[in-house]
């Protein structure tokens, strides 16, 4: 890999972007390795939790300015083809079945946003500052929309995307895109991995899924649908196991094995 430094500790992957003197910013090699690598881990059962940083003083300015330059360029069918593949990125973060959790110091722009809120949980350190400042270029955060919008809901989207205004931490924090700010950011990444690893990696998958298909489902829907998904996963093995084990007062099984201490 060339712009992505992956390392694990027990059952949790760290995805590294690794571009500091460009600001982890986007090119073509970032977002394939990127995307090929979340395809990766989602499918290596000894991974629990992968979290997404950037080397360096910023988590990731948004798109380089030299590629920014050359799709400035590019054909109509070449500036399509980088969109789908960018757009194939994020779809692999949120489609992920693992929890998914983002590391954010420093610049979150444009495209770096859209990672933060394809993410399922993210911290920050109180100097990180975010912004959809595409409108600024003359351009639109379209294959970042989807994404933004579900995590910040419509009238916060428009608005961010409307006038491409940077913002901090708090601001992250209080509006949703953030689930915590603090100024010991390993320490609070820590907390939040440990939390993730007390739960049950099969229910979190199909909890990602549940929360995908019920945004999608028309309320007529929804009843008969969570019901299916209830009974399934009282009936599965994780289910079985997580009941006896409150029963029988001890870890349930995926404690005892997926423990970082």
């Amino acid at each position: 890999m060339q712009t992505i430094e992956l390392s694990r500790l027990g059952p949790v992957a760290r995805l590294e972007m690794n571009r500091p003197e460009n600001h982890n910013a986007f090119n073509l090699v970032l977002i394939d390795e990127l995307s090929r690598l979340f395809g990766q881990l989602s499918e290596d059962p000894q991974v629990r939790v992968i979290v997404l940083a950037g080397k360096g003083k910023h988590f990731s300015a948004g798109a380089d300015v030299e590629w920014m330059k050359a799709q400035a360029h590019a054909t109509w069918d070449e500036n399509r083809t980088t969109g789908r593949a960018m757009a194939a990125l994020f779809e692999s973060i949120d489609r992920c079945p693992k929890p998914v959790v983002a590391r954010v110091q420093g610049a979150a722009l444009g495209g770096g946003s859209g990672l933060v809120c394809a993410a399922d949980l993210a911290v920050a350190s109180p100097d990180a500052r975010f912004g959809f400042t595409e409108v600024r270029l003359g351009i639109i955060p379209a294959v970042i929309s989807p994404f933004v919008i579900r995590k910040l809901g419509i009238s916060q989207a428009r608005a961010r995307f409307l006038t491409g205004e940077r913002f901090g931490a708090e601001e992250a924090l209080r509006i949703g895109m953030l689930h915590a700010v603090s100024e010991d950011l390993d320490g609070e990444l820590d907390k939040v991995v440990q939390s993730l690893l007390a739960s049950a990696p099969g229910a979190q998958a199909r909890t990602k899924e549940l929360v995908r298909q019920v945004a999608g489902l028309p309320p007529e829907q929804q009843a008969e649908y969570t019901a299916e998904q209830t009974a399934a996963a009282r009936a599965a093995e994780e289910g079985r196991e997580g009941l006896a084990a409150f029963l029988e007062k001890r870890k349930p099984s995926w404690q005892s094995l997926n423990s970082l201490a």
